[in-house]
């Protein structure tokens, strides 16, 4: 009873620090952005990007670091950059995209390593844009993650025939008219924007699973991709407010215990449904 209570009385403690406050409407916001966007880049087989983009985040933060500047534009500026590359290179190079995010990751890791043995002082501080604290987001970060949610939102219900066409035949997308390259390219600024923003809380190392997890979760009801869409923000959402808060009480980095959940959960899920079908 009285650890029922010890575990109550901290999460009601937890509402009363501003860091987590900010920390669970970043987390919440990004966590919708990235389902939406996680929606049509795993069914178009181009899930992987977000795990090349957060390699890429490491580098840029090393960069900004290095520069002495503030990580978070410069991120944003050079992940979306890389992110619309990779798309052209994917186009263009005849490169299929796991080609082009394999060069982009082991680029940017390699230079992001090499940054960091070079300037040694800032370590720590890469440390925690690698696996993310709650403790470094600020009023702005929740602005930003705010707006980009609604462009996401936004994004997804102007465009949503087209890029639900797109997703499933690009060429009879394309030969019925749609404008696929502006849209894909819209679709890389999105997710860069996303992974941008969401390092500093859930980390560089971890944001990738924020675009897959919850889509592959939502994706074993099998009730329409309009409904994977929605269940897979809703289930992103729940699970980083549950997982923030468990990282609070038990003390654990947020980053990890959200995706620890977030395999948890995807595991009773398959396993309940497998059941189901017997």
């Amino acid at each position: 009873m009285m650890l029922t209570m010890s575990i109550w009385e901290t999460l009601v403690a937890a509402f009363s620090y501003g860091f987590m406050i900010r920390a669970l409407l970043v987390g919440i916001t990004v966590a919708a952005s990235s389902a939406f966007i996680g929606s049509f880049l795993v069914l178009k087989k181009f899930s992987m990007i977000g795990h090349g983009l957060s390699h890429v985040a490491f580098a840029a933060v090393a960069i900004a670091l290095v520069l002495n500047q503030a990580p978070l534009p410069i991120t944003a500026v050079i992940v979306v950059l890389v992110s619309v590359l990779i798309l052209k290179l994917n186009e263009t190079a005849k490169l299929h995209g796991d080609a082009a995010i394999g060069l982009a990751a082991t680029f940017s890791m390699a230079l992001g390593t090499t940054l960091a043995s070079v300037g040694g002082g800032f370590n720590i501080e890469l440390n925690r844009y690698l696996f993310g604290t709650i403790l470094a987001i600020r009023n702005v970060d929740v602005w930003m993650s705010v707006v980009l949610s609604f462009a996401v939102v936004m994004v997804v219900t102007l465009f949503y025939a087209d890029l639900f066409a797109m997703t499933y035949d690009e060429e009879f997308a394309k030969v019925s008219g749609i404008k696929t390259k502006r849209l894909n390219t819209l679709l890389a600024i999105l997710t860069g924007l996303v992974i941008a923003l969401g390092i500093r809380a859930i980390g560089a190392v971890l944001i990738s699973a924020f675009i897959i997890f919850p889509t592959v979760i939502a994706m074993q009801f099998s009730k329409g991709f309009k409904t994977t869409v929605v269940l897979a923000a809703t289930f992103s959402m729940v699970i980083v407010f549950i997982g923030l808060l468990l990282s609070f009480v038990l003390d654990t980095p947020s980053g990890s215990t959200i995706v620890l959940l977030n395999g948890l959960v995807f595991t009773l899920v398959y396993a309940h449904q497998r059941i189901l079908r017997k």
